[in-house]
């Protein structure tokens, strides 16, 4: 089946997007270097309009910036957009996996609780009603270890108490976590099976925001992330 131009062209923006943007963010290319069209079109084989775009959007990311009579030079990480699902994956792809988990996972302990509490104020009846049906859906895939349809429940479960919590700033980073939750197990980090705490822990979140308890939302969602951490620990110490 033949590409239609505008997909072949997209096909390429991401390939050289995605290439480029895992060697910045591998130190591949270390901060500092510089890039030029020619070259990116030359490596590519890419039209110049095609490098162009690619260059924007990594500029956009922070990963790089162009300037006239300097050219495009690649950009320290203090200049990185850190919460930028791509940048997010690159990371978690690339040789600073375990440090990236690590800051991902203390992003979720100091907001994720906090968020489960406000759910259990603001949520809507629709939402608290879903919250405690997807809980209850994960059980299944759960235990039977189709990690793929567990994943899609997590981040289906997460990205809703992030956003009826109320607070715009915790539902932003719904899509932050919606990465992370997919990375665990896209890169084989996550067990065969969720371990039953974090099942029952999911559910119990859940019926917290259903009660409107704000207390026992953000404990359960503590202690559900002190599992994540815990399970983290040994890629953290190597």
């Amino acid at each position: 089946m033949s590409v239609e131009p505008e997909a072949g062209v997209e096909v390429l923006h991401n390939t050289v997007l995605d290439t480029m943007g895992s060697e910045i963010t591998s130190g591949e290319l270390a901060s500092g270097d510089v890039l030029t069209l020619d070259r990116i079109q030359e490596r590519f084989g890419v039209s110049r309009t095609v490098a162009r775009e690619t260059m924007r959007v990594l500029e956009s990311m922070g990963l790089v910036r162009s300037r006239r009579r300097i050219g495009i030079t690649v950009q320290a990480r203090s200049s990185w957009n850190v919460f930028d699902p791509r940048v997010i994956w690159w990371r978690l792809a690339g040789p600073g996996r375990d440090d990236q988990l690590r800051s991902l996972t203390e992003l979720r302990i100091a907001v994720e609780p906090l968020a489960a509490a406000a759910a259990a104020r603001s949520a809507s009846a629709e939402q608290r009603a879903e919250a405690v049906d997807i809980a209850a859906r994960m059980r299944g895939p759960g235990e039977a270890g189709r990690l793929d349809e567990f994943m899609e429940d997590d981040v289906a479960f997460h990205t809703l108490l992030l956003r009826a919590s109320g607070n715009e700033m915790f539902g932003a980073l719904a899509d932050v976590v919606a990465v992370v939750l997919r990375g665990r197990t896209q890169l084989g980090l996550m067990p065969h099976q969720p371990v039953p705490e974090a099942l029952d822990l999911h559910e119990e979140v859940a019926q917290a925001v259903a009660r409107g308890v704000p207390a026992d939302a953000e404990a359960a969602m503590t202690e559900l992330l002190a599992e994540v951490r815990d399970a983290m620990l040994p890629l953290w110490r190597r």
